[in-house]
């Protein structure tokens, strides 16, 4: 909000203050120092992969540093807590994951940030989310999956985070087939397909990008997107094989609370800028992501509906009363 000063000797050192004038701070000089972009997982997984892809070209267009930092725990919500604790003057901006940023709070007491604190920027990019076994395995179909989780003995599963896009496509395959499996959760994508792949857990809800890259490791038996997905196009979607659920993240930034609506506006050009780049789209698409280009405004719009969709899949699934 823009505060108002009658114009004094006084009054106009504090209009300085305020604007940033000589001072290194303010909207109209934005940025006056180094952005601090923090991933809140480990380093290797998808926001990372993305961030790594950004940096130079933020440091472009903003003429300043950008510092990588991660905050990893909670499945992000160590990081977005520390996202909503901190200055709001665009100098910290934080990866921002959906459904990750709806379900933590909505269906934990303490998540330690709420959904509205979480300030959007833009959405840059979207991963679904597939279910494999190893290569060797006995497993070829999802008809083969569902069978061997009845056989008796329990099933493991591994996924990134709780009560992220990963824990959901497992609470809704178990609930829809009846299942009764384990979700093993790790604190990012990187770990989570390393647990698989060293034959820790049975299978693994993994994102599009790791599942084109170690497609020759495992047989994916379904994957989360709502028609065939151009990098996988001899794998079936969830709906095909018999269970109506879409999974997928949406990777997007978002500042903190109270943020200048002038800074947010430069971060969201920058960030499209660089989204509807067709040499970064083609990256994106190559490597198994999908590419999007969500403005500030659209992307509350997503969040504010995928709330909605959201809180009436948790009551269905017993998460919420």
């Amino acid at each position: 909000m823009k505060r108002h000063f009658q114009f004094t000797a006084i009054a106009a050192t504090a209009i300085l203050v305020v604007t940033g004038c000589g001072t290194g701070g303010g909207a109209s000089n934005y940025p006056s120092e180094t952005v601090t972009y923090s991933i809140p997982f480990g380093p290797g997984g998808q926001s990372d992969v993305e961030a790594r892809r950004q940096e130079p070209m933020l440091e472009e267009k903003l003429d300043t540093d950008v510092n990588i930092t991660y905050k990893e725990g909670a499945g992000g919500a160590v990081g977005w807590t520390e996202l909503v604790g901190e200055q709001p003057d665009g100098h910290f901006i934080s990866g921002m994951n959906i459904p990750h940023i709806i379900l933590q709070p909505m269906t934990q007491d303490d998540a330690g940030y709420e959904t509205d604190q979480i300030n959007p920027v833009a959405i840059f990019q979207g991963t679904p989310i597939g279910l494999a076994v190893p290569a060797d395995s006995d497993i070829e179909t999802m008809d083969d999956f569902i069978e061997e989780a009845n056989s008796g003995e329990q099933m493991t599963i591994s996924g990134s985070g709780t009560y992220s896009g990963h824990h959901l496509a497992f609470m809704q395959l178990s609930n829809i087939e009846d299942l009764d499996m384990e979700y093993v959760p790790s604190t990012g994508a990187a770990e989570s397909i390393q647990n698989f792949l060293g034959g820790n857990t049975d299978a693994v809800f993994a994102n599009s990008n790791d599942l084109v890259t170690y497609k020759e490791d495992m047989n994916i038996l379904a994957i989360g997107a709502e028609e065939t997905f151009e990098a996988l196009p001899e794998v079936p979607t969830f709906q095909e094989t018999g269970q109506d659920f879409t999974a997928s993240i949406d990777r997007g930034v978002a500042v903190p609370p109270d943020t200048d609506e002038e800074i947010i506006q430069t971060l969201e050009e920058t960030f499209l800028e660089i989204a509807n780049d067709e040499s970064v789209q083609e990256e994106m698409i190559n490597e198994g992501f999908e590419p999007l280009a969500m403005g500030r405004e659209e992307t509350q719009e997503h969040i504010d509906q995928l709330s909605e969709e959201y809180e009436e899949t948790m009551r269905e699934l017993g998460e919420i009363e």
